[in-house]
This record gives structure tokens, C-alpha cells and sequence, in this order.
């Protein structure tokens, strides 16, 4: 279930509710009953870093199907001499 965020412009109250997607918003502000309660727009909890799961997750052991190819191995420094290999 995803976590909204909430603000009352009446109080200053800031809360999260854990709510469903098919869940109605919530009404009024817990703190002080206000009608003044706004959903948040705010980043999602997660974040996606690294250079993707193609390049490590479900890689075949030895040979086809990897991220390589090339004469150079699939690599920009064309002998993997810079250290990264």
C-alpha cells in the first residue's frame, strides 16, 4: 500500500497515511478537525542507481547472451587496460 503525505494549511501539521489506491483522502486534518487537508506531491520512496539490472542480474555464465561483444570485449577503453576489468 502506498504512503501519502498529507499538510493542513490551517494548523501547519504535516502527517503520512498509509492508505489504499482505491481509498477515499483523507477528509479533514487529525490534529485540529480542519476541512483545509491537502494530499503532497513527494518523490517516490525508492531509487533506481547503477547501470541496470541487464548488466548483472540473469547474465549467462560464460560466453553468449552477456553485455559483451566486440573485438574489444565491449569495453571503451578497447583492452580493459584502464583498470576495470
Amino acid at each position: 500500500m502506498p504512503i501519502y503525505e498529507y499538510r493542513c494549511n490551517a494548523c501547519g501539521v504535516a502527517k503520512e497515511h498509509l492508505q489504499k489506491l482505491s481509498d477515499a483522502p483523507v477528509a479533514a486534518c487529525p490534529a485540529c478537525g480542519s476541512a483545509d487537508y491537502h494530499k503532497q506531491l513527494s518523490a517516490a520512496g525508492f531509487q533506481l542507481k547503477g547501470s541496470g539490472w541487464y548488466a548483472t542480474d540473469f547474465k549467462g555464465g560464460s560466453g553468449s547472451g552477456g553485455s559483451g561483444g566486440g573485438s574489444s570485449g565491449g569495453h571503451s577503453c578497447g583492452s580493459g587496460s584502464c583498470g576495470c576489468h
